[in-house]
Formats: C-alpha cells, sequence, structure tokens
C-alpha cells in the first residue's frame, strides 16, 4: 500500500500539492486501484487498512467480520459502490451504500413478491419513508433508535394513538430485519424497541355489535330500499347477512366471486391472497342465506364478482343505518360502521354458546383473546341474567340439611331447625304425614308446632334456579 499526494503546476508554473491523500494497493485482481482519502495522512492510512482487510477477505472468498462489516455501513456511500463496481463486495453488500430511498422501494418490492398486496405493501413503505424522513435519516448509518422513539412520541403529542404509534414502529422493525436477512447490513439498529402497551382507553374509534332486533330492522329495511352505489337493496341487505353470518371484512366481500361459493357444499372460499391473515379459508353457509345467494348469483358467469361492494361502503351502509332507525354513533360515543357487522358474528357466536375455539376458527383469529376480548361483546342484561343464575347461597349448607334427617340421629335441637328454617326465609313449613293429614312445623311467628314431628319430617331442599 501506498499513501501519497499529487503535485500540479499552476498558471504562474509553480509547484502545487494537493490537499488531499491517496491510496494506492493492488485489489484481489491483482489490478492496481487507487482511491481517494483524507487531507490527513494518519486517517487516510488508517482507510487504506481497512481496504487492504477487504481486499484480503475477497481474496480468501470469506465474508467480513462484524467489525469491517460495521465500518462498510458507515463509510460514504459512493466509495461503498466503487466497492461494488471493482468486485470487492458482492451486490448487495455493495447495495447497503445506497440511500434509505433505496432500500425502501426495494423493501416495498420484496413485500409485494412474497404475497402481500399492493396496498398493505404501499402503507408499510409509507410508514418507514414517513419515519426516516421525520427522523432525518438519509443512510442506513444514520439510523438512530433513540431518535426514532423520540420522533413516535412526537407524533403522539400531536394526536396519534399508540395503536398507531406501534404500526409504525413495526413497520420499520420489519424494514432493519429485512435488511439484515437481505445481507445489506449486519444488525438491526431498532430490534430493542418495544411496543406500548394499548389500554382500552386508547382505542380511538370504539364499535358495538348490532343486537338482534337492530339486524332484523336493517336487513328487512334494506332489502325494500332504493339501489345505492350501484347495488340493489336486495343485494345490500343480503351482503349484510352474509358479513354477520361469516365475519368477512368489506375487502373479503369485495373478491368474491361467483366461482367462491358452492352451493352443493354450502360453503364460501375465500383466496389467500384476498384474506386479511392471508391464509386461505372455507367457510360454511347457512342454508337459507345460500338458497338466496343461489337465486341473486343465477345466470352470472364464474368469474363475475359477486357483488360490487364500494371502495368505501361507509356512506351507503349509514344510509341504510338511518333508514332503519339505528344511530351511527351512540350517547356512549361508540360506532356501528360497517366493521361492526363483524363484531355482531362475534357477539352472536357467544350469545348462542358456540365454544371460544370454534369462534375463533370462525371469525379467523390467530389468537382467541381478540375473539374474546375485541370482538365479543357483552350487554348489563346478560351479565345480570349470569349472575341471577348463580345458586341461591341463602339456602342452609349440606351439614344442616343432614342434621334435620333420621339416618344416623344425628336431630338438631329446635334452635338450630329454627335457625336453618330462618334461612330459607322464615316462612310457614308443612308436612304431609302418611294419612294424607298436613301438619304445621314451623311458623315465624308462633315458633315450632309439633317439634319433634318437624325434626323428624322436615326435609329442606335447594331448588335449582331456572336459567
Amino acid at each position: 500500500m501506498r499513501v501519497f499526494r499529487t503535485s500540479y503546476k499552476d498558471r504562474d508554473g509553480q509547484t502545487k500539492t494537493v490537499a488531499r491523500w491517496y491510496i494506492e494497493l493492488r485489489d484481489h485482481l491483482r489490478t492496481v486501484r487507487r482511491f481517494p482519502a483524507f487531507t490527513d495522512r494518519a486517517q487516510s492510512e488508517k482507510l487504506g487498512r481497512q481496504i487492504e482487510r477487504l481486499i484480503n477477505y475477497r481474496v480468501a472468498g470469506e465474508q467480513p467480520d462484524a467489525a469491517l462489516s460495521r465500518w462498510l455501513e458507515q463509510i460514504p456511500p459512493k466509495l461503498c459502490e466503487h466497492f461494488g463496481r471493482i468486485g470487492l463486495l458482492d451486490k448487495s453488500r455493495a447495495a447497503s451504500g445506497k440511500s434509505l430511498a433505496e432500500h425502501v422501494q426495494g423493501f416495498e418490492k420484496f413485500l409485494l413478491s412474497k404475497g402481500d398486496t399492493p396496498k398493505q405493501a404501499r402503507q408499510q413503505a409509507s410508514r418507514v419513508r414517513k419515519i426516516f424522513k421525520g427522523c432525518g435519516f438519509v443512510t442506513w448509518s444514520g439510523i438512530s433508535a433513540s431518535k426514532i422513539q423520540s420522533y413516535l412520541a412526537l407524533l403522539r403529542e400531536k394526536g396519534m394513538g399508540k395503536k398507531t404509534s406501534n404500526a409504525y414502529l413495526k413497520a420499520v422493525k420489519h424494514f432493519a430485519r429485512w435488511m439484515v436477512q437481505d445481507g445489506r447490513a449486519t444488525a438491526s439498529p431498532v430490534e430493542y424497541l418495544k411496543s406500548l402497551d394499548i389500554g382500552s382507553d386508547d382505542i380511538r374509534r370504539i364499535r358495538r355489535p348490532l343486537d338482534l332486533d337492530e339486524v332484523r330492522r336493517l336487513l328487512e329495511r334494506t332489502a325494500i330500499s332504493e339501489t345505492r352505489l350501484g347495488m340493489t337493496g336486495q343485494e345490500r341487505s343480503l351482503l349484510y347477512r352474509l358479513a354477520i353470518e361469516t365475519g368477512l371484512r368489506a375487502n373479503e366481500l369485495r373478491s368474491l366471486r361467483v366461482s367462491s361459493f358452492d352451493f352443493r357444499k354450502g360453503t364460501v372460499t375465500i383466496k389467500g391472497s384476498d384474506a386479511k391473515n392471508r391464509h386461505e379459508a372455507t367457510l360454511p353457509l347457512k342454508a337459507d342465506t345460500a338458497a338466496e345467494l343461489q337465486v341473486l348469483l343465477a345466470g352470472k358467469f364464474p368469474s363475475a364478482r359477486a357483488f360490487k361492494v364500494p371502495g368505501k361502503p361507509v356512506d351507503m351502509f349509514k344510509s341504510d343505518l338511518v333508514a332503519a332507525g339505528i344511530s351511527y354513533q351512540d350517547d356512549a360515543g361508540r360506532y356501528c360502521d360497517f366493521h361492526s357487522l363483524r363484531h355482531t358474528t362475534g357477539t352472536l357466536l357467544a350469545a348462542v354458546g358456540v365454544h371460544p375455539k370454534t369462534a375463533q376458527d370462525l371469525m379467523r383469529h390467530s389468537k382467541i383473546d381478540l375473539t374474546m376480548n375485541i370482538y365479543t361483546h357483552t350487554k348489563l342484561e346478560s351479565r345480570a341474567a349470569a349472575i341471577e343464575s348463580l345458586p341461591d347461597l341463602s339456602l342452609p349448607s349440606s351439614q344442616s340439611q343432614r342434621k334435620t334427617g333420621t339416618d344416623n340421629a344425628d336431630v338438631t335441637t329446635p334452635n338450630d331447625l329454627a335457625l336453618c328454617l330462618a334461612l330459607s326465609g322464615g316462612k310457614h313449613r308443612t308436612n304431609t304425614d302418611s294419612c294424607g293429614k298436613t301438619n304445621p312445623i314451623y311458623d315465624s311467628k308462633t315458633g315450632f308446632l309439633n317439634e319433634a314431628e318437624g325434626a323428624r319430617t322436615l326435609n329442606l331442599r335447594i331448588d335449582s334456579p331456572t336459567l
């Protein structure tokens, strides 16, 4: 390796020496290369030694170690690209010197190639770009986890919810992991950042399900209403009904073709490319709903869309809610939008006693707590009914009941028996003998009548509550 500075003659014929030092050495192909360095000789020599190390790794056919890799991530992009052009670095490693804007383009293409929809890929890439622009990041080496954390905190102060903040952080971490997996970087600088805990008070749009009477009103009124956004009332009514009975989302309903339905088996199938979780799913249909769908879709080509769902069905759905006398937003601030139909699905499944695991499968959730905590809603009346169905705790214990029997002759005293009867309400009790004669046993006002007979024949019983 040789470190030197060049000289030249100015217009007056005077010899001048350039301020910058240069490095001259032979690369892995034994070709003499010159690299511009710095105005400081020591720094230039240090750069030359790093290039020599890189050449040695290339000659040995090995990848640079962690220290050299970190150095490559911090050098100017032009120098890194130059290493790529002369073959010192492979294309992916040389790409680490590109701007973050170029890397994000590659990330978006990667998302599309692995099966994400164009909308999903654009959204992820857009979130990454917004973070990098807000933090002022230009190159990979400039990324700072603390700056990202501070910028997200600033966005939350301006009104961004915790859930959205977590989504932005997740996108950036996904991008960083892709950089490492694609060989463009050695380690993710943001991997240690953690998502925020989300409480129910942070949810920006709290949805409510429709109750059974509201569902019926909506379907009945919509079926006889006018055409909206290219869909007849009957089509919209059947669309809402299908959404409630299957839990399909708006985009999934929009993707359905005539061929998606198998009326012989009574099922509807969602392709993996159209499902939110990217997994194909076949869902059962109710027999009467399948019959109406078969009539509606009769005569259409298998490739035709089953429903012409508008891009944003909110206005259409709002109009049908108003026509059915249902508020879009209730007094508690909860919304009833199109996605509330999916919440209605989960709530109705719970109301009819469907096992939570079955409900999770039908809703196609990866976690049971999502099904139970987000999409299953309970009303005060149902909670009150559940409490009312508990056993009557005021009735006497089994031990007290045994003391009133004749087996083993452990008979209670009159005071014990009076206590048992008082716990059961202190009502007038009678027993009937073998001759059909009714004998009073205990009265709350007068005390025991026929005490011995009462102790022998009294039979207290705990009746099960009616559900």
